[in-house]
């Protein structure tokens, strides 16, 4: 069994063995990723600033000679094995479509595969806006291509993980978080262009802490809303006369606002967020990190007014991060209609945020809010 030392997990291996009666081949994993800024611009050929976050989903896999897969997940369902063949896949299985997303696309795209047992664990929390199903399919992807030995790179496993999830799965999700999941750490914030695909790694500064807190309001990228919001920024495109709306700027904001509702405030998002993802790569290259909050500001501004993807609760999450003297700026993170916020702090300072602001939330709610990053006991 070959694997990093962030791919190995005892535990699972030894799950696989309880489960399927031999060791597994391979063990992978691929981190969950907090998005800075950049939300809903991915599917619009815009800009994106993800960082990956300490949270993984692990894989364990072993060859079949034949076409047979066994699939058991300690988060999704575990008590039972699901089975399919390669060969055969069909939607419809809830959360075992992902990984019959991936034998899909990889026999789509010529590649030899056989049948598999592969058991998977996972500390990215479902529905939290973590990318907990780019973590997932980028996972799968890693054990195939290092059991079957496919020659695959990395920028193209994602495209492959974005194909599973959009045209399986059937969530018309953009490449982000795919390429964040495959390309991503916790050092560098990914700067990526997702019309062009470069990718520029910028440096996370070490004044500043991370903190992820989740609303308790699960979402799902399969649902109709999420589609609904991609339909609009297609018909906004229609009208306008582009392919796609990074073909407009803030200078085209007179003719985007005379657009009929809601396709201006879904294009006046789209355009306006691409510009803040550019001033925030601009302020960390400079070092300006007090333009960060008022930046994070206006693009949660933006999430709940224009593109309508926030939730009362998570605009109670931002508003009692932005009271606290050692928050730099808050907003949401992720799809949206739940989910989680990402906060930046003082370096040494996002624990003890976090939780403060989780106790808060709770007591006004009675929500089961969570602080996700850091990690505290």
């Amino acid at each position: 069994m070959t694997s990093s030392e962030s791919d190995r997990s005892p535990g699972l291996s030894e799950r696989f063995v309880a489960q399927f009666g031999r060791a597994p081949d391979v063990q992978s994993s691929a981190p969950g990723r907090v998005n800075l800024i950049g939300e809903h611009t991915d599917y619009n050929d815009g800009f994106v600033l993800p960082l990956s976050v300490p949270l993984r989903t692990r894989v364990a896999l072993a060859r079949h000679d034949d076409d047979l897969t066994r699939v058991v997940s300690r988060e999704r369902d575990a008590d039972n094995v699901a089975e399919y063949r390669v060969g055969h896949e069909q939607p419809g299985r809830d959360w075992l479509d992902y990984v019959q997303g991936v034998s899909s696309v990889l026999r789509e795209a010529g590649r030899v595969l056989g049948g598999f047992d592969l058991a998977i664990e996972s500390d990215v929390p479902l529905g939290s806006g973590l990318a907990s199903s780019a973590a997932l399919l980028v996972a799968v992807f890693r054990a195939l291509r290092e059991a079957f030995g496919l020659a695959i790179d990395d920028v193209t496993l994602a495209r492959l993980a974005q194909r599973a999830e959009v045209e399986f799965v059937g969530a018309r999700v953009g490449i982000m978080d795919q390429l964040s999941a495959s390309l991503g750490d916790e050092e560098y914030a990914l700067f990526v262009d997702t019309r062009s695909l470069d990718v520029e790694r910028v440096p996370f500064p070490a004044t500043l802490e991370l903190a992820v807190i989740n609303s308790g309001v699960a979402h799902s990228n399969a649902a109709g809303e999420y589609n609904t919001r991609r339909s609009e920024c297609e018909r906004a495109c229609e009208l306008l006369g582009v392919p796609s709306l990074r073909g407009v700027g803030v200078a085209d904001l007179p003719r985007i606002d005379a657009l009929p509702s809601p396709l201006a405030g879904r294009a006046r998002h789209v355009v306006t967020e691409n510009q803040r993802v550019l001033d925030t790569v601009a302020a960390l290259r400079e070092g300006r990190l007090d333009g960060l909050g008022p930046l994070l500001a206006a693009s949660h501004r933006s999430m709940r007014d224009d593109y309508e993807v926030s939730v009362p609760e998570i605009d109670l999450l931002v508003e009692l991060a932005d009271a606290r003297q050692d928050v730099v700026g808050a907003r949401l993170t992720g799809g949206g209609f739940g989910g989680s916020i990402v906060v930046l702090t003082e370096a040494g300072r996002a624990a003890d945020a976090g939780r403060a602001i989780v106790d808060e939330y709770r007591a006004r709610t009675g929500r089961p809010g969570r602080l996700l990053v850091p990690s505290v006991i």
